[in-house]
């Protein structure tokens, strides 16, 4: 995204613990996010330091220049439990490519290792391959890369997640994380109602995943919280009016879908995830084949 503005900032801490959740610490090198997700709840954690939840969310990135500083000092203390990286934040924006926080992070993790996951949008993965294999090697299969994949429809991604690499983009390079035996998953999250969560939409989203060689699916049902609310509504008003009033009554009673939205939500994701070959855990790792890095960063 052009015109996005880079803040140097320092910051108290490198991991945030976390309560109720499948981890246990996360980790995000930066706040704020050019791939401009119009439903991404990180939003909210905007606001509530006073910043703008739309523009000022897709266009003013902090970068924390003494994230890895901290980082060491804490793991020193051998934290217990899982981390996970990119929880408000994708680990993988572009200005990673500059500032190198995410890697650094991971060989930070090679040297206290801890169960890791990672979830992005973001395709300059593949230049950490070799540092991933390393991480997997040490956490004995214990690192898992998620791609957040909502749809693999061109018109609802470029409405959607306008920002980001386009879905087969991500799905590519899941396949080399495969190919060199890292364990990749899909997410199909959030499932937008309305818009990505009829059969037809939601299948495709399981075939390319299973085609790319996604070791797993998973999926969750849009949360819009207070500070986002309107936001998304009026994106929703502007992009699928005809949806407008469906979300109004969806959403009128908290930031959460109803319980039988869920339920069924989840009997649909279920069927289609036995149509595919998903495996939970990934087959014996082969040699990576050296390919040019430009390659690999062109995706």
């Amino acid at each position: 995204m052009k015109d996005v503005i880079y803040r140097e900032v320092l910051v108290k801490s490198a991991l945030n613990r976390v309560r109720g959740m499948p981890f246990d610490w996360s980790l995000n090198p930066w706040s704020g996010c050019p791939h401009a997700c119009r439903y991404c709840f990180a939003r909210a954690y905007h606001v509530r330091k006073d910043r703008d939840v739309g523009a000022g969310f897709d266009r003013e990135v902090d970068v924390k220049v003494n994230l890895i500083e901290l980082l060491r000092a804490e793991l020193r203390k051998r934290p217990q439990g899982a981390l996970a990286i990119g929880t408000a934040t994708d680990p993988y924006q572009p200005i990673e490519g500059k500032y190198r926080l995410t890697r650094r992070a991971l060989e930070l993790l090679l040297e206290y290792p801890m169960p890791t996951s990672i979830v992005t949008k973001g395709t300059l993965v593949v230049r950490d391959i070799d540092v991933l294999r390393e991480l997997d090697d040490r956490l004995d299969g214990e690192l898992c890369v998620y791609f957040s994949v909502p749809s693999v429809d061109a018109d609802i991604w470029r409405k959607a997640e306008p920002g980001t690499p386009p879905p087969w983009q991500r799905l590519r390079a899941l396949t080399m994380l495969r190919h060199a035996g890292i364990d990749a998953a899909v997410l199909c999250a959030p499932v937008l109602p309305g818009i990505t969560d009829d059969d037809a939409s939601l299948d495709r989203v399981a075939r390319a995943a299973s085609e790319a060689g996604a070791t797993a699916l998973g999926w969750r049902p849009l949360k819009l919280d207070d500070e986002i609310k309107d936001y998304y509504f009026d994106f929703i008003a502007t992009e699928f009016p005809v949806l407008s009033p469906r979300y109004a009554a969806m959403y009128a009673s908290g930031p959460h879908t109803s319980r039988d939205y869920q339920r069924d939500l989840d009997r649909t994701l279920a069927r289609i995830r036995s149509r595919y070959g998903f495996r939970e855990r990934r087959p014996p790792k082969r040699p990576v084949p050296q390919a040019p890095q430009q390659l690999a960063l062109a995706i």
